[in-house]
This record gives C-alpha cells, sequence and structure tokens, in this order.
C-alpha cells in the first residue's frame, strides 16, 4: 500500500499518547478512574485480536455489528455471543476489484460478495491459573475463501490479554509447524482447496487438515479507559487469498512481516474504532457498535398502577361493564372481554394484547375487578382467547388477592392469589351467564414495511420500503375472513435483471421469482381468506384455512397442534393443497407448470398444482448448558415438491430478544438445488416494549437467507397454532426484565 509511513506515524502517535497518560497519572492519579476490560473485536468479527481470534468469550448476550476496511477487503458482520460458552459470526465480504460475474449482463460492476460463519466454543473458564481456552471455526458453511480452524488460550495478567493458538487452513497458512495431527494420519498433511458442491456446505473433511501455525498476541488495556493496544503474531502469510490467486485481481498480498501493531479507542459502552497496520505495509480501519442483548430493558411510561379500593357496589346489577371493560383494555391490556356471573364468580373471557409479563396484567385486572365488583365475588377467572381459540385459565382468589394487595403479610405477590391452569369450566360461559359482551368483529391495522435482501449479485443491499394494510371479520365466533394489501413506496430492485438464477435448474421457480412479484405493480394484494379455528379437545387445536395464502401462493389446507398446558413440548401437523399465483393478476394462478421467461430468453418451471405439509415437533429443553432455547424439527414436502426436513434452532435472552437459525435438507442434490447447496437462514425477533415507551406484545422480525433458493422452502401462512398458543407455554411472551 502506498502509506506505511503514514500509518506507522499514526500507530506511533497512539504509543505516544499512551506513554503521556502514564507520565499524567504518576503526577495526578486522582484524576484515574477505574478502568474495565472488556473483550474487543477482530477484523473479520468475534472476540480477539486483529487477524486471529483468540481464546476470550465475550458476556452472554453481547451481540456487535463490525465493520473492517482495507484495499483488499471491506469486512460486514455480526457477531453474538449465543451461550456463556457458544460464539457465533456472521459475516460478509466485499473483495476488491474481484466482480461477482463476469457476466455483466448478470451482476453488472458488482464486486465479488462472499458469505460466511463461524462459530467459537469456550473448553475451559479462565482460572487463577488457567487461561480461558476455546476451539473454533472460521467460515465453515460457505466457499471456503477463508475458512480455518484454531485453538486457542488467552490469560488475563491485570491489564495485559495474553493470547497463545494454533491455527489451521487459513488461520495458519504460514505453516510455521507440522501440523500435529499430520504425525498421525496422512490425510490431515494436506487440505482441498475450492468448495464443496455449489457452496454453501459444510466440508467437515477439510477441519484441521493441512498447513499449521502457531500464532500469539497482546492486548493492553492502558490507564486511559477509551485507549487499548494490540500486537499481533500473524499465522496466516496470505499467499493463497483471493486478490493474489483471482486473475482479474492479481493484488500483491506478501506478506512484509508477521507482526500486526493496532489501536483501538473506545467511543463509549455502545462501540469503538479500531486502527491497525498490518503484513508490513496494510492500514485496516474499523468501527463495532454493540449492545447486549441480555440486559436490554424497557423504558415505559405506563398507565399509573391500579391501587385496589374497596368497592362501592353491593350486588351485580349495580356493576358498571362498560367502566371495567375500559379499565381492563387500557390498563391490564385484556381487549374485546366478554363476562359472566355465576353464583360467587366472575369469568372473562378476552385476549391479552398488551403485557409479556402476565403477573401484571393478573396485578391490574386483579385490582380493577376487586374496587368495583360486590365483596362476595369469591373468585375471577381470566381466560384468556386468541383468534377464538381458549388457550389458558387464570383463577384469581380474590380473598388471597385483597391481603396481598393490602400488603397484610411480608413478601405479598400476585402468584400468591393465581393459578394458571386448563380451563376448568366451560359451562360456565354460556349465554345465561353472559352479562357485557365487547367483542369487536372489526380489525383493521396500517403498518411500515422493510424488506431487504443482502449480498445479492444485482447490489449488496436491495431494499422495498412500503405500508402494509390488513383488515379482518369475524363472521361467526369461529370463522374469520382476511386480508391485506401492500403498497410499495420506495426501493432499488430495479437492478434485478432476471427471474431465474443463471444455473437455473428444473427445481420449480417457488422463490426466486419474487422480481417478478415484486415489481409488477406498486399496489398487490398479499392475502385474502377464510379461516376456521377451533379446539377438538383439551390442548388439541386447529385452523381450516382457504384463499390467497401468501404473496406467491394459493390453497386450501389445515394444521392441527396438541400442547399440554405448561408442558415443554407440544407436536403440529399441517397439511396444504397450494397453487402459484400468476405474478401480474391479482386472482389468477398459473395453469401450466412449463413458462417462458421474454426477458431470459428461456423456460423455467413453477408449481401451477402441489401439496405441501410438515410434521413438526416443538421442545424447549430445560439443560443448563442450553436454558432459554426452542428446538423444531419439521419433516415432510416443501413448496418446490421436494421432501426432506427443517432444523430450527431459537434462543431467547433476558430481555425477550430472540434469535435463531434454521437449515432445510431435502431430496434435491446440490446441483438440483444450485448455487448455496440447501437452504438456511438466520432471524431475530425483538420486542416492541423494549424499543418504545409503551409495552406491547407485537415483535419487529427479520428474517436473512444468505442467498434465495427454490429448495427446502415453506408456505408463509399468516397464522400458527404454535404461536396462536403461546399462552399455554410462553416462548414469545416470557416474562421481560
Amino acid at each position: 500500500m502506498p502509506y506505511p509511513k503514514f500509518a506507522l506515524s499514526l500507530i506511533a502517535s497512539a504509543i505516544t499518547a499512551t506513554f503521556s497518560t502514564f507520565a499524567l497519572a504518576e503526577e495526578s492519579s486522582e484524576y484515574i478512574e477505574p478502568i474495565t476490560f472488556t473483550p474487543s473485536q477482530t477484523d473479520f468479527g468475534g472476540v480477539g485480536l486483529m487477524q486471529m481470534p483468540s481464546g476470550r468469550n465475550a458476556e452472554e448476550g453481547t451481540f456487535s455489528f463490525n465493520t473492517s476496511f482495507n484495499n483488499e477487503y471491506h469486512f460486514y458482520n455480526l457477531s453474538l455471543q449465543l451461550m456463556p460458552w457458544l460464539e457465533t459470526t456472521i459475516r460478509y465480504t466485499l473483495v476488491q476489484d474481484s466482480l461477482y460475474n463476469p457476466d455483466e449482463n448478470f451482476s453488472g460492476d458488482t464486486v465479488y460478495t462472499d458469505k460466511g460463519i463461524d462459530f467459537k466454543v469456550r473448553l475451559l473458564e479462565e482460572s487463577d491459573w488457567l487461561p480461558e481456552t476455546s476451539i473454533g471455526v472460521r467460515d465453515f458453511g460457505g466457499t471456503g475463501l477463508f475458512d480455518g480452524e484454531f485453538v486457542a488460550a488467552t490469560k488475563r495478567f491485570g491489564n495485559l490479554d495474553v493470547t497463545l493458538g494454533m491455527g489451521w487452513g487459513y488461520l495458519g497458512q504460514s505453516g510455521n509447524i507440522t501440523n500435529p495431527f499430520c504425525k498421525a494420519s496422512d490425510k490431515f498433511c494436506s487440505r482441498e482447496s475450492g468448495y464443496k458442491g455449489n457452496g454453501g456446505s459444510v466440508d467437515f473433511e477439510r477441519w484441521f487438515k493441512g498447513p499449521a501455525a502457531i500464532y500469539g498476541g497482546l492486548e493492553y488495556q492502558t490507564p486511559y479507559q477509551p485507549l487499548r493496544l494490540k500486537i499481533e503474531y500473524d499465522a496466516n502469510d496470505y499467499s493463497q487469498d483471493k486478490p493474489v490467486q483471482d486473475p482479474q485481481n492479481n493484488h500483491d498480498m506478501t506478506q512484509h512481516t508477521p507482526w500486526n501493531f493496532g489501536v483501538l479507542y473506545g467511543l463509549g459502552d455502545w462501540g469503538d474504532m479500531r486502527l491497525s497496520y498490518e503484513r508490513g505495509d496494510t492500514l485496516t480501519f474499523g468501527f463495532t457498535l454493540t449492545t447486549n442483548f441480555n440486559t436490554m430493558k424497557a423504558n415505559w411510561r405506563d398507565t399509573p398502577e391500579t391501587v385496589y379500593q374497596a368497592p362501592s357496589v353491593n350486588h351485580v346489577d349495580e356493576i358498571n361493564w362498560n367502566y371495567i371493560e375500559q379499565e381492563l383494555d387500557n390498563n391490564a391490556g385484556y381487549s374485546n372481554s366478554k363476562f359472566y356471573v355465576k353464583d360467587n364468580e366472575i369469568t372473562i373471557v378476552a385476549g391479552q394484547e398488551k403485557y409479556r409479563n402476565k403477573d401484571i396484567a393478573h396485578q391490574e385486572a386483579a385490582a380493577i375487578l376487586a374496587s368495583n365488583t360486590p365483596e362476595h365475588i369469591q373468585t375471577y377467572r381470566i381466560i384468556e382467547e386468541n383468534n377464538s381459540l381458549l388457550t389458558t385459565e387464570t383463577v384469581i382468589d380474590a380473598e388471597r388477592y385483597k391481603d396481598a394487595a393490602q400488603f397484610n403479610y411480608v413478601g405479598a405477590k400476585i402468584t400468591d392469589a393465581t393459578v394458571t391452569q386448563d380451563i376448568s369450566d366451560l359451562d360456565s360461559i354460556n349465554d345465561d351467564n353472559l352479562k357485557h359482551d365487547s367483542f369487536e368483529r372489526w380489525d383493521v391495522s396500517i403498518s411500515p414495511s422493510l424488506r431487504q435482501s443482502i449480498g445479492g449479485a444485482e447490489g449488496f443491499y436491495l431494499y422495498e420500503i412500503g405500508i402494509k394494510a390488513g383488515s379482518s371479520y369475524w363472521l361467526t365466533d369461529n370463522l374469520q375472513a382476511s386480508g391485506s394489501l401492500y403498497l410499495n413506496l420506495i426501493d432499488n430492485y430495479d437492478k434485478f435483471n432476471y427471474i431465474a438464477p443463471p444455473d437455473a435448474t428444473e427445481v420449480p421457480r417457488v422463490r426466486t421469482m419474487f422480481r417478478a412479484y415484486a415489481t409488477e405493480s406498486p399496489l398487490r394484494m398479499e392475502r385474502l381468506q377464510l379461516t376456521w379455528f377451533d379446539e377438538y379437545a383439551e390442548g388439541l387445536y386447529g385452523q381450516t384455512y382457504g384463499g390467497y395464502l401468501e404473496s406467491m401462493f394459493g390453497g386450501v389446507g389445515t394444521e392441527i397442534l396438541y400442547r399440554p398446558i405448561n408442558s415443554r413440548w407440544a407436536v403440529g401437523l399441517d397439511y396444504t393443497y397450494i397453487q402459484q399465483r400468476s405474478p401480474d393478476d391479482w386472482f389468477n394462478f398459473y395453469q401450466d407448470d412449463r413458462q417462458y421467461s421474454e426477458a431470459d430468453g428461456r423456460y423455467y418451471n413453477v408449481r401451477s398444482q402441489g401439496t405441501t405439509g410438515h410434521l413438526t415437533g416443538y421442545y424447549m429443553p430445560q439443560w443448563s448448558f442450553l436454558k432459554s432455547t426452542l428446538l423444531k424439527v419439521s419433516y415432510g414436502e416443501f413448496l418446490a415438491g421436494d421432501k426432506g426436513y427443517r432444523l430450527d434452532f431459537s434462543k431467547q435472552f433476558d430481555s425477550g430478544v430472540i434469535v435463531g437459525a434454521y437449515a432445510s435438507m431435502t431430496d434435491l442434490s446440490a446441483e438440483e438445488f444450485g448455487e448455496g447447496s440447501y437452504t438456511k437462514g438466520f432471524y431475530l425477533s425483538i420486542p416492541y416494549d423494549i424499543m418504545t415507551v409503551k409495552p406491547s406484545k407485537n415483535r419487529a422480525y427479520f428474517d436473512w437467507q444468505p442467498l434465495t433458493r427454490d429448495g427446502g422452502q415453506m408456505l408463509s401462512k399468516e397464522n400458527t397454532l404454535f404461536g396462536l398458543t403461546d399462552a399455554r407455554q410462553p416462548w414469545y411472551t416470557k416474562k421481560g426484565l
């Protein structure tokens, strides 16, 4: 690079500033505040030095968005400490001066974009004598551009972190030692280049093979809190990097020295800036934005807490049901309420729309009922309803609640008076006992919408911003008509220049045609359907639906789910007859499987009719090393007619933020599937109530697939029974901080 002297001067200035800080500290120690030493990120994402990972892990829930820039690479990555022992990283790398595809008609001047996934597993926690030790894999599910493995140990001595590690593959390309596994078997002595299939597969066969090297480094937290220094001995010699090997690039990445030097400047607990001088001639700049999903906390401006007051009514006929209905809606979050009275108990059937923490809802509801109903009422029953499905019953003992509300004993709390269970008495909620019905059959909603694609051939970031309007109407207590429209306001989808990918196979185009659906008209109908909801037996729920089910498919189908109360498992089955919708007409379907693209000048397949459906098991482990997790396993037929299974694993942090990943493996070969080899993706679900000042059960959902292909794709239904019955064993509405 043309600026080694400039880079060295910057590093020297930082070191000079550090020693100046030492001098000031000696002269005026009262100005030195206690310092903290938190793990920092590498250029590639993940805790470590600069190029090399360390053995250290961040605090559970730590989430970082990192970028790094130099002449050869632009790195964009997300790193998450998923478990105390597991670090995960997703990375996009833009290789400068290399095109995504030599065919400009396909990708224009978009630079080569590599997608990578890393993980690190802690083997040993740090103690007085032992270093924190971890093993990890970089780029295990990509094209192998940066794939490598490592074992690293890190020990802290005051404000100094010392790391020693061994790397293989990209992390050990210098080969400064003999691969120890090579002595055990010759198959570990060499490492295949390239990648398996069409990329995206996990090449276990290459792990810990080929060149190996020792690396190490120091990270020093100076007495000046924002400033940190790094020194690293790099185990990669950069001889096999893509800019060196790519004929269209042919960069000179000669390593003049294995020593890298870096400076990190903290901007606060929310981020930092990094500057490093690497390989003896390369300046790398980066920054990190960080938060912690475990400690994120809502700051509400909620309605004042309802305080219990002795009631002024003596008879049920004196109750102001309209007032109670309004108070329950505003303060307790129970909407569309129906009120029943039988003997000395009041039963409310309502939907909970406000609080993830049901204890708050129960506290508010009990205070409202106790203050506005006669003293002879001994029991309040709250039956939670969601889309006409009765999910749980919470029984509140009125006398025990009043004791707790008046603090008649030490440690009083609402849970002393409540029991949540299956519905005990359905006979009591009949028309003879009905006193008030506030159920509203119409519902209308309008919300902004952002759809995005990252790392595509036509552009690194593609987006579509619009408005989604939805409406529903209950024709009967169990039958709902619903629909939604989408109005596109702005997008850059004009960069799409194909319907089918260039490596198109005979697999029906069930998802890769999204350009046609997105750009045909700014206003489009997303859904229009009828849905029948029912509970067939205790814990056995069902829905039957028909119509235009999503933007690309219509059909008729059914789903059943068995979910015992307070159980950590459930099992469901869904089956749908489907037809693929025509993108140029709101109401038409494709009539033939074989279609011709005028834009591409070739034929492709669609799914004019077929079936899809899955048997799905749900399980929330109670194991200490997998706390607050949900595992979903599905087997069946996907949209394109391929058969196989999908694994979906998610983790919920204390704040309620959910992070998950999924992968679909089907009977399609890598060649039939195309680039990526199989469908995989990640998602993030954030409760609204930690982003706004009001409590809410709603969530913002972000889904990301590194590459959208047609195999392993599932129908996007409006409702899922697992979500509708969440109250039976809360997952999406678990208590937050």
